[in-house]
């Protein structure tokens, strides 16, 4: 017998009213935390169509502008574990090797013509697509190019070809894209431009250069962000001391390539053994014997209980909603915009990083999100009222999801609301008013300077 869910399958494959299985398969989410689920998920290995719940909406509505914050794609690490052979992962593009996409050689050729670009500062010195046969370090990989190439096509199939959010005339000044200073965001910008516009003309790409990893702009100085920062940092700590597993793996690991214990915990070998965890690569070895997979286990474990202690302490939201108040109200103000009327940007791309995605997730209330993927996509999607067109609402989808209704803002509205959306006015109100209540404040200059509760 074969059950056919009626509600719409989220990406993950769960049902969102009924999480009853009758049959295990291998897209189901396993009910305990499992650690190498996890990070297949993480690494996000271009494979299945994705779904994605993007630009729906009912028929009358009318989608006025979209607005994405992207996570790079996959990377090669930032870190090396200390006495072993780095992962041997070439990053040049070859379009006939796996993970590959359609449009890669179209893709390849077209970067190599950019220079009519408008790229603000550093930018315009980093290269548009990566190409070293040995990558190097945090360099993005075709894996991570094949990520947002995928990522450019889906949206343009609902955006431009369904919606027609931009015409075939599109000019300069209805986009607006932003990246940090690293080739791995800016190429992976670049991606997701291409097949979200293909073969554009360079003349028209203004990419602008945002030096802040939070996208604050010129709103910065906040020293209550850093003193909630530093008491996450330090819950983060007290954790991993009491893990008495995580300690012997570290200790076993010491010894394989023979380091003291502190020297491997600083090099993050989590953000190694991932690299080859996603690209299949077999983990180091060394006389002394080999890294396997019980101790990425252990350690991947450890994260994953780190992230739900995460959410419960609250520290870390103190320190994201102050983090991210610039770029969501950078957000707000050309929501309100664009609902007035003014000629604004109808589309959006930031290009960023975990670090960037995983504060916003916590400052709207989305406590259900996974950490940021590898090309996770946050959006959030403008409509307007056909029936009522003074009347603004918003979507917000991650990685194809609906979240509307998860956020701290529009959880109650979802009871009262026949609308699959949420009023622009409580996105407002919470970015403008509602985010500094917990600092017992009125203004983001007030929480920032205000002393800790």
């Amino acid at each position: 017998v074969h059950l056919i869910p009626v509600n719409p399958v989220r990406e993950d494959g769960l049902n969102p009213k009924s999480r009853k299985r009758i049959m295990p398969d291998l897209l189901t989410e396993p009910p305990a935390i499992d650690p190498v689920y996890e990070a297949h998920v993480y690494c996000n290995i271009p494979s299945i169509a994705e779904r994605s719940m993007e630009g729906h909406a009912p028929h009358y509505f009318k989608l006025v502008s979209v607005q994405v914050l992207i996570r790079h794609g996959d990377r090669y690490p930032l870190y090396a574990i200390p006495k072993t052979k780095r992962p041997d992962i070439d990053c040049m593009l070859v379009p006939s090797r796996k993970p590959s996409h359609p449009q890669l050689e179209a893709f390849i050729k077209h970067m190599s013509k950019g220079s009519a670009a408008q790229m603000d500062g550093s930018l315009s010195s980093l290269p548009h697509f990566p190409s070293h046969s040995l990558c190097e370090m945090g360099e993005l990989t075709q894996t991570g190019v094949v990520q947002h190439l995928r990522n450019g096509q889906l949206l343009r199939e609902i955006y431009i070809n369904k919606h027609k959010l931009l015409p075939g005339d599109w000019t300069a000044k209805q986009l607006y894209l932003e990246t940090t200073g690293k080739s791995r965001t800016l190429q992976s910008a670049l991606a997701l431009l291409y097949t979200f516009l293909p073969d554009f003309d360079w003349k028209k790409i203004n990419m602008r250069h945002q030096w802040s990893t939070i996208f604050c702009s010129g709103s910065c100085d906040c020293p209550m962000r850093n003193h909630y920062l530093e008491e996450e940092q330090r819950r983060q700590y007290s954790l991993r001391v009491k893990n008495n597993d995580l300690e012997k793996i570290y200790v076993d690991m010491a010894k394989i390539v023979g380091i003291p214990t502190r020297q491997l915990r600083a090099s993050n070998p989590i953000d190694s053994l991932l690299c080859y965890f996603c690209h299949n690569v077999s983990f180091p070895c060394t006389k002394a014997g080999c890294i396997g997979m019980e101790h990425f286990k252990v350690i991947k474990r450890h994260q994953l209980e780190d992230e739900r202690e995460r959410q419960e302490k609250k520290l870390y939201f103190l320190y994201a909603l102050l983090a991210t108040h610039p770029l969501l109200n950078q957000t707000v103000n050309r929501l309100q915009r664009i609902a007035e009327g003014k000629k604004e940007e109808v589309f959006v791309l930031y290009s960023a990083h975990d670090v960037t995605l995983s504060p916003v997730l916590s400052a709207l209330g989305i406590t259900e999100a996974r950490f940021p993927r590898f090309a996770a996509r946050l959006v959030f999607e403008l409509w307007q009222d056909g029936k009522r067109p003074k009347e603004h609402f918003i979507r917000i989808l991650y990685n194809g999801a609906d979240v509307t209704f998860q956020t701290s803002f529009c959880k109650d509205h979802y009871k009262r609301s026949s609308k699959p959306m949420c009023p622009l006015e409580k996105f407002v109100n919470f970015v403008k008013r509602d985010m500094f209540l917990i600092f017992n404040s009125t203004s983001y200059y007030d929480a920032c300077h205000r002393k800790a509760l």
